[in-house]
């Protein structure tokens, strides 16, 4: 073949790759929000008690036989399971989330006004997280056998610790004894220290065990002996060569973790009495409030497509070994 026509047959074969990965992250991403809300639809209804009390206020409004029939026929839930499924399907699709049965407004305004400050504890535990996860992977690799021992043990207790344990500690020390930060999160910076420690220390573990395996291997490469044989420190070769290396799995890693974040939140905004997703959704189930336990469920589906989406993206671009499949 000619160099003339290499180019654009070069061009055209990434072109359709990436229109492949791309349909094929679209695909994955109609197929898992269909699964949540059939999951969710299926889960509700196995709950004991009639959604028809919850729209009224629950079983302790007293609400008579003929507003509880009337509340069915307005929802539609005196029809078959399958047109309730279906229906459910197609105003889903359209877009149209519902009225949330306990708060009486639309689904939508509820998620708008809830979004950002759940989106913004998940993104700082991310990133501290990361943080940690490299400065943990660090330290275990370039302080011998003792400091690996330790790393490697941090890195597995705080892998370990579950979020509630871990925020009535960090409750108790720093703010019932050393008074140094609030117990309940607030609207200042402040109030967010520990609801994001809370998140980020198990996930720092997780990914501090990922990343030191791979720096640990990256250390001992042959371009790591070939940077030193070229008179490179180990700090250069570590900010050169092994960092990027270390965060590949995290980056890998980053939209399971994102994941993980939001249904973590269920718990740290209970505790910590924080306003956001996870403590609605906790709220909606109890409540049997079936279009805002539909909505945060479908919401955080998308949120986990569109960041395992994001990482992958990203670790191609770091790493160039790997190409559109």
């Amino acid at each position: 073949m000619s160099t003339d026509t290499a180019g654009p047959t070069r061009s055209i074969g990434t072109f359709m790759s990436s229109a492949r990965w791309l349909l094929a992250k679209a695909g994955g991403g109609i197929f898992v929000l269909w699964a949540v809300a059939t999951a969710i639809f299926c889960g509700i209804r196995m709950i004991p008690g009639d959604p028809a009390e919850a729209i009224m206020g629950g079983p302790g409004s007293q609400a008579s036989a003929e507003a509880l029939a009337a509340a069915r026929a307005q929802y539609g839930l005196d029809q078959p399971l399958l047109v309730q499924y279906f229906g459910q399907l197609w105003r889903l699709a359209t877009g149209d989330l519902g009225i949330s049965y306990s708060l009486k407004i639309p689904v939508a305004k509820v998620l708008g006004d809830l979004i950002p400050s759940t989106l913004i504890l998940a993104g700082l535990a991310l990133l501290v997280a990361w943080a940690m996860a490299l400065v943990l992977a660090v330290l275990s690799t370039r302080s011998g056998g003792l400091g690996s021992a330790v790393g490697s043990g941090l890195e597995i207790i705080s892998a370990a610790v579950p979020h509630f344990w871990l925020a009535s500690v960090l409750i108790m020390v720093f703010s019932t004894s050393l008074g140094w930060l609030p117990p309940v999160s607030t609207n200042s910076p402040v109030g967010l220290v520990l609801p994001v420690i809370t998140l980020a220390l198990p996930l720092a573990g997780f990914l501090g065990q990922v990343m030191r395996d791979t720096m640990a291997d990256a250390q001992r490469s042959a371009f790591a002996l070939s940077a030193r044989g070229r008179g490179e420190s180990e700090t250069g070769v570590l900010l050169r060569h092994s960092l990027r290396h270390a965060a590949l799995p995290g980056i890998a890693l980053s939209g399971w973790a994102f994941g993980s974040l939001l249904s973590g939140a269920v718990v740290v905004e209970s505790i910590f009495a924080r306003p956001g997703l996870g403590r609605s959704l906790l709220s909606a189930v109890t409540s049997r409030d079936i279009p805002l336990v539909t909505g945060v469920a479908l919401f955080s589906a998308a949120a986990y497509v569109v960041i395992m989406a994001l990482s992958d993206l990203a670790e191609r671009l770091a790493d160039p070994r790997i190409g559109p499949s």
